[in-house]
């Protein structure tokens, strides 16, 4: 074998299978060879990592709302992909809503590929949208390379990407199924959230009866059910109702394709701590209680819930209303792509989960689902994107300090254990003060 370009040399290397001490080789950017630790391999560049630190393949992040071009005040790609390097995120895969124009035709898809591709500090790929009358954008957009489509089936938040009703969504279904695409869905039915009593005011109590369980159950049957006539693949997106598990292992059993995915901040917060008029919390689906929290957790355990990933989701400070403490008027959403990883690390450790199966929730499930073939795992030929990471380290989050465009998580002021030391794309670290590096991907493109 001829030199390597690189050799990386870890006394903890997570594998699918477990951790191993490992030397991990690199050349043109791929993993070549995965040797035991004190291997004889030549190679131009060595580096030995210190006994602290862990070698995790790079994490893909496949919920991130970048909101660019239209709504760059709120996140950007050079401010979203430099927090995702900074947390060891290697690959996001941007969400069609919240930029304008949204991602619901090839126009608007080259354009947001126009916008990403000077600003990418790591890989990013996109999602389509699934609208009212778009259903002819569905299969040109597919070809060019969206790795599926959202829809929501309740107001999005925003007027220019608004929901599918049940007619509408089983037009998406059918012609998504035509080309094996892939739909993923906001599962809220609007129907029982209007039945609900509205927020009031700064109580999140409230905002939480606003926003009942029973709407997010009954979305997922729906979906269920028609994702069963019509064999389209579908993807539940930030699960927090924790009676959705089973009835996706029910659906699984009878051979509907459904995956589901949920977030760091309903594994990590609950109802019963979330301080009067604390906005920054608010995000929908809701942080729902303590209890509902653990039987998330056991999805993940059993393999119901797929994934775990960020649905990071900016805005500027005014927009939560943290003046006023109205969770009825603030928006919703959680900016934490660069805490992702150390916000599951550290409450999966309390309950006796392991680095393999947070590599395999934040790594392989997400590029599983999306079909990239050589990101996620380390392994002979996957790409050479690595995050390192100092499990035991622990540190305070201090919201001024991220990467995020604007200072606001709730994440703000929390101890959270695992430090990522840095980040490597294609066997190069990457520097966020530096020329940005990252590609962008497309569905079914192998390098």
């Amino acid at each position: 074998m001829s030199a390597l370009d690189l050799l990386i040399r870890a006394r903890r290397v997570v594998r699918a299978a477990g951790e191993t001490a490992s030397a991990v080789g690199v050349r043109d950017g791929r993993i070549v060879a995965i040797a035991p630790y004190d291997a004889d391999l030549a190679a131009e560049r060595h580096v030995e990592l210190a006994d602290d630190e862990v070698l995790l393949p790079g994490l893909v992040d496949s919920h991130v709302h970048v909101n660019d071009p239209g709504r760059t005040e709120w996140e950007g790609f050079t401010s979203a992909t430099r927090a995702a390097a900074a947390g060891g995120v290697t690959t996001i895969i941007d969400m069609p809503l919240n930029s304008i124009p949204p991602t619901c035709d090839l126009p608007a898809l080259e354009l947001k590929r126009k916008t990403a591709q000077p600003q990418a500090y790591v890989d990013v790929g996109f999602w389509g949208g699934a609208i009212p009358d778009n259903v002819p954008e569905l299969r040109p957009l597919h070809g060019a390379g969206v790795f599926g489509f959202k829809c929501f089936l309740l107001h999005s938040g925003v007027d220019e990407f608004p929901p599918l009703d049940q007619s509408q969504l089983e037009d998406a279904m059918a012609e998504i199924s035509e080309f094996d695409g892939l739909l993923i869905v906001h599962a809220e039915d609007a129907h029982r959230i209007d039945q609900a009593p509205p927020p009031d005011g700064a109580s999140y109590p409230a905002f939480l009866r606003s926003r009942p369980r029973v709407a997010e159950n009954t979305a997922v049957v729906e979906v269920i059910e028609l994702a069963r006539r019509s064999g389209c693949r579908v993807h539940i997106l930030h699960v927090s109702s924790a009676d959705i598990p089973p009835r996706i292992a029910t659906a699984r059993d009878t051979g509907v394709r459904i995956t589901a995915e949920t977030c760091p901040h309903y594994l990590t917060f609950t109802a019963e701590d979330i301080p009067e008029g604390a906005t920054q919390y608010k995000c929908c689906p809701p942080i729902r209680e303590a209890a509902n929290r653990e039987l998330l957790w056991e999805g993940l355990r059993d393999g119901t819930i797929d994934m775990i990933v960020s649905d990071h989701s900016p805005s500027t400070v005014d927009l939560k209303h943290l003046d006023t403490g109205d969770f009825g008027t603030a928006w919703g959403g959680i900016a934490s792509l660069q805490l992702s990883l150390p916000a599951v690390w550290t409450e999966a450790r309390r309950r006796g989960f392991t680095l393999t199966d947070v590599a395999r929730w934040m790594s392989a499930a997400p590029s599983a689902q999306v079909g990239l073939k050589t990101k996620g795992r380390i392994e002979v030929g996957s790409d050479a994107d690595f995050c390192v990471l100092a499990p035991d380290d622990t540190f305070v989050v201090d919201a001024k300090s991220l990467q995020h465009k604007n200072a606001i998580t709730p994440y703000d002021g929390r101890t959270l254990d695992g430090v990522v030391r840095s980040t490597w794309l294609r066997g190069h670290p990457v520097d966020i003060e530096a020329a940005p590096r990252g590609r962008l991907l497309t569905r079914g493109a192998q390098r």
